[in-house]
Order: C-alpha cells, then sequence, then structure tokens
C-alpha cells in the first residue's frame, strides 16, 4: 500500500501547487491514500468549509491540522460535519470534531489516521503520549495502516514520540514548523518516521510569511500584520511503502516539488 502525506499546505500558492502536481503525484507513485495538513491553507491561518471542499475535490482523502485549527469560526460547525477533516484530538473535549478518521482506500484496504499535537512551547492541552495510547487501543485490531500526523514544535518532542509509536503505527510524520527535516527512515519496529515534512507554500519567506514583516519584528520588538508570502511555491512530503497486512512500512520517500 502506498500513501502519499503531503507538508502543511500555506495559503494560495499551497494550494496551487497541490492542484498542479497531486494527479501525477498519485498516478506515478501508484498512491493508495492521500493525505495534507491543511491548517494553514486558508491565507496561511486557519482553514474554512470552502477551501476544504476544494482540497477534497483535488483527490486528498484526509486533511490533517494543528494549532490553527480552530482559527476560523466558520470551521466549527463543518468540522462536525465532515470527518475526514481532522484536528489535533488531545484537545479538550467538547470542542468540535475529532483527531481521529478510520476509512478504507478504493481497494478495500481499511487505516485509521490519527492527529495529535505537541505541548513544549505549545498549548497546555492535554498529553500527546497518552492520547495516542487511548486512540490506538481503541482502533479495531484489524486495521493495520495506522498513520499519525504529530503537530509539534520541537524536535526532541517529535523524536520521542515515534520511537514512542514504533511498532503500534505505520507512520509518523512531524508537522508545524515548516521546515523539512532530512532524517527520514524506517524505525526497527516498523514506524516510518520524519521529524517535520517541510511546508506545501511559499519559501521565499520566513515559514510562509512575507520576510520582511518578519524581519522588522525581530528589530524592533513590534507585532506586525502576517501576510502570506507569494513566492518560491514548493511542495514537500512524503511516500510510504507500507505492509498492508503487518501495518510495518517497507520504506519512506520525500517528495519535493517546485512551481
Amino acid at each position: 500500500m502506498k500513501i502519499l502525506f503531503i507538508g502543511d499546505i500555506f495559503a494560495s500558492g499551497g494550494r496551487s501547487i497541490v492542484a498542479q502536481n497531486l494527479k501525477e503525484l498519485v498516478a506515478h507513485h501508484r498512491i493508495d491514500l492521500a493525505i495534507a495538513n491543511a491548517e494553514n491553507s486558508a491565507g496561511g491561518f486557519g482553514i474554512t468549509p470552502p477551501i476544504a471542499e476544494e482540497l477534497f475535490s483535488l483527490g486528498l482523502d484526509v486533511l490533517t491540522g494543528g494549532n490553527h485549527s480552530f482559527d476560523k469560526r466558520e470551521i466549527f460547525e463543518y468540522l462536525n460535519k465532515q470527518p475526514r477533516l481532522l484536528r489535533p484530538a488531545n484537545y479538550p473535549n467538547g470542542l468540535p470534531g475529532a483527531g481521529v478518521f478510520t476509512g478504507t482506500t478504493r481497494a478495500g484496504i481499511p487505516y485509521a489516521i490519527l492527529n495529535l499535537q505537541g505541548r513544549a512551547h505549545m498549548s497546555n492541552i492535554d498529553c500527546p503520549f497518552r492520547k495516542a495510547d487511548q486512540l490506538l487501543n481503541s482502533i479495531d485490531p484489524a486495521i493495520r495502516i495506522r498513520f499519525v500526523d504529530f503537530h509539534a514544535e520541537l524536535t526532541s518532542e517529535k523524536i520521542a514520540m515515534g520511537w514512542y509509536l514504533d511498532g503500534r503505527a505505520t507512520a509518523m510524520i512531524g508537522t508545524h514548523t515548516h521546515i523539512p527535516t532530512a532524517d527520514a527512515r524506517i524505525l526497527p519496529g516498523g514506524l516510518a518516521y520524519q521529524t517535520d515534512a517541510g511546508m506545501t507554500g511559499p519559501y521565499d519567506s520566513v515559514i510562509g510569511v512575507e520576510k520582511e514583516t518578519i524581519i522588522k519584528r525581530f528589530l524592533s520588538g513590534l507585532a506586525g500584520r502576517m501576510e502570506a508570502a507569494r513566492h518560491g511555491i514548493e511542495l514537500h512530503g512524503v511516500v510510504i511503502d507500507a505492509d498492508e497486512a503487518t501495518g510495518r512500512a517497507r520504506s519512506i520517500q520525500r517528495v519535493h516539488c517546485v512551481k
């Protein structure tokens, strides 16, 4: 089974390069399941129902989120209606949406997608490690393909989660920091791992935002309005080959497209 995961889609530039390349990537790599983190797809901050529908229409099967999942008020009701749009599972109970989705590929292979968020230098939400235990234990054992998007700030927290999930999940790919890391590998228990998939959006920027604004912010200490940059559009992600009978990953390969 082949899984494509696309790193944080940032604003219109990120959406446009996904639209230009997704069908070719799916065909070339014979993808069975296409996933993307989309929490920054609306102008770099949040996601709206029309944008979610746009991304699904391109051929993405599941969208994951992160700390910007709730930025747009109009997404609240949609999250309860569209189970394929996830937000981190370890936010407190009572919020809209869910952090896990189980489905079946067109070839009939069952799978589960989990979305978790780190706590180091981020919101003080529920423990992602204990939430991972809870979710994994609740999934039907017959579902062997289990993919985790861990949206976290620190590399150490992501690496720790990778080792924690090794042998219990097919893949754990980190998101949030928008810089692709060169450590894609298969851990001993069969988990495909990368600390951060990178951003799908404008790299002529500071992690997606107009660089002049961020430089001025560092020089002055004053906050300014952050606008999505528009140049240097790139797509970053990974393709994972997994054994659907065991849930173990066979290989992980980085994907990179330039607009």
